[in-house]
C-alpha cells in the first residue's frame, strides 16, 4: 500500500481557509460558551443552572435536526453558512449586551438568567444547521481521496480551537471581566464571516431537489441504521458522552472543589482538548484505520477511566492529567467516528446523515451536561462524575461483548478504494 501524504488535504486553497474561519469560529463558540457557564454559575451558584444550560440547547438542536439536514441537502452550501454565522453574529452581540454594566445594575439576576437562557435557545436552533452544513462543505472542498486527511485536519482545528478558547475565556474573565470577554467573542464571528467569502459556491449534488420532506428525512434515517459501522460508531460514542459529561460541572470543581479560581477553571476546560489535538495531528501521520474497532472500543473504555480519576482526585494537577488522557482518547474515537462517516456517506445524503449524527453525538453533549447537573444535584458532584465514568466503562464491555462485528471494524479497504478514486 502507498504511503499516504499526511498533507494531503492542505494542499487545497479553500480548505486552508475552511480551517481558519472555522477555527475562528469553535474558537469564539467555545469561548462564549464557557463564558456563559461561569457567568451563569456565578449568578446561582447551583450545579443544576449549568445542566439547564445544556438542556436548553439540546432541545432545539436536538428536534430541529433532521428538518436542518433535509434543508442542507436542498440548499448551496456556502450561503447557508453565511447565513448562519450571521444569524450566529446577532446572538454573540445579544450577549454582550445582557452582560453590560447598566442592563446588571436594572435587571435583577432572575431576569438576565432567564434572557441567557434564551439566547442558548436560539443557539441551539442555529447550532442544527452549522453541523450538516460544515460537514457538506468539506466533502466539496476536497476530493474524495483526501476525505480521511481532511477529517484529521478539520476534528484537529476544531480540537485547537475548542483548546485555546476555553483557556482565553478562563484568562480573560479575570483580566476584563464577562462584558468585555462576550465582546471579543462577536468580534471573532464577523471574522469568520467575511472570511467565508474566500470560498466559491458550491454546486448542490443532491438529485432530488423538492422532494417531500417527510420522504427525504426517512431516506436518511434509514441509512444510517442500515448501515452498521456508522450506527455503532454513533451509538457506542453518545453513550459515552452521555454519561461522561464531567466537563459540565467544571466551574464547580474550579470553584468548589479544587478551589482555583476562573484562570484554573481555563487550564481544566483546555487540558481535554490539548490531549485531543495532540492525539489528531499523530493520526496525520500515524492512521488508526487498520483495527478501528477495537481501537474504538479501547478509546471510550480509557476514557471512562480518566473521567473516574478526575472525579476522585482533589488535587489540581491530577484533575489536569485525568482531563488531558480524557481527551487524548477522545481524539482517537472523534477520528475514527469522522472517518466512518465521510467514506460511508453518499455525497448526496450528508447533510441528513451529519444531522443524525447531531442527534446521537453532538446533542449527547449538552444531554450529558444537563445529566451531570441533575445527577450532581442528586448526589452531590463527585458521586455524579464517577457514576457518569463507570457507565461509560459498562457500556464499553458490553458493547464488545455483543457486537463481534463492530470489533472486527477495518477501515483499510475502504480507504485504498477512496484512494484510486479521482
Amino acid at each position: 500500500m502507498a504511503k499516504r501524504d499526511p498533507y494531503a488535504a492542505l494542499r487545497f486553497k479553500e480548505f486552508n481557509i475552511f480551517l481558519l474561519l472555522r477555527f475562528i469560529l469553535v474558537f469564539g463558540w467555545s469561548m462564549q460558551f464557557i463564558i456563559i457557564e461561569w457567568q451563569v454559575y456565578t449568578l446561582t451558584k447551583d450545579p443544576l443552572s449549568l445542566g439547564i444550560i445544556g438542556l436548553m440547547e439540546i432541545i432545539p438542536a436536538f428536534s430541529m435536526a433532521l428538518f436542518a439536514g433535509h434543508i442542507v441537502d436542498q440548499s448551496e452550501k456556502r450561503n447557508l453558512l453565511l447565513k448562519c454565522i450571521g444569524l450566529f453574529s446577532l446572538i454573540s452581540f445579544g450577549l454582550f449586551f445582557l452582560t453590560s454594566p447598566s442592563v446588571e445594575a436594572d435587571w435583577s439576576s432572575k431576569t438576565i438568567l432567564y434572557t441567557i437562557y434564551a439566547f442558548v435557545f436560539m443557539g441551539g436552533l442555529l447550532r442544527a444547521f452549522f453541523g450538516p452544513t460544515i460537514f457538506s462543505l468539506v466533502a466539496l472542498i476536497v476530493p474524495k481521496k483526501a476525505y480521511p486527511n481532511a477529517a484529521t485536519w478539520n476534528s484537529s482545528t476544531w480540537q485547537m480551537a475548542s483548546m485555546l478558547g476555553p483557556a482565553l475565556a478562563g484568562f480573560t474573565i479575570n483580566w476584563i471581566g464577562v462584558h468585555w470577554s462576550l465582546c471579543i467573542v462577536f468580534g471573532l464571528v464577523v471574522l469568520s464571516f467575511i472570511l467565508l467569502f474566500g470560498i466559491s459556491r458550491k454546486p448542490i449534488l443532491n438529485p432530488k431537489i423538492g422532494e417531500p420532506i417527510m420522504q427525504s428525512l426517512k431516506e436518511g434515517v434509514r441509512f444510517v441504521f442500515k448501515t452498521k459501522a456508522i450506527l455503532g460508531a454513533l451509538s457506542l460514542d453518545m453513550i459515552a458522552v452521555l454519561f461522561g459529561g464531567a466537563v459540565a460541572l467544571l466551574p464547580v470543581f474550579a470553584q468548589d472543589i479544587l478551589e482555583v479560581g476562573s484562570e484554573g477553571f481555563g487550564v481544566l476546560r483546555a487540558a481535554p482538548a490539548v490531549g485531543a489535538f495532540i492525539t489528531m495531528l499523530i493520526t496525520a501521520y500515524i492512521p488508526i484505520s487498520k483495527n478501528a474497532g477495537l481501537k474504538l472500543l479501547a478509546a471510550i473504555f480509557g476514557f471512562g477511566v480518566c473521567i473516574i480519576v478526575f472525579g476522585l482526585s482533589s488535587i489540581f494537577w491530577i484533575s489536569v492529567v485525568a482531563l488531558f488522557f480524557s481527551g487524548v482518547t477522545d481524539g482517537v474515537s472523534m477520528v475514527i467516528r469522522q472517518t466512518i462517516l465521510q467514506l460511508k456517506t453518499p455525497d448526496h445524503m450528508r447533510g441528513r446523515v451529519s444531522s443524525v449524527n447531531s442527534m446521537f453525538v453532538g446533542s449527547s453533549n449538552e444531554l450529558g451536561a444537563f445529566e451531570s447537573g441533575v445527577t450532581a444535584k442528586l448526589m452531590g458532584t463527585v458521586t455524579a462524575v464517577v457514576f457518569g465514568g463507570t457507565m461509560t466503562l459498562i457500556t464499553v464491555i458490553t458493547t464488545g461483548i455483543v457486537s463481534p462485528t463492530f470489533r472486527k471494524l477495518d477501515l483499510e479497504k475502504d480507504l485504498d478504494a477512496h484512494e484510486t478514486q479521482d
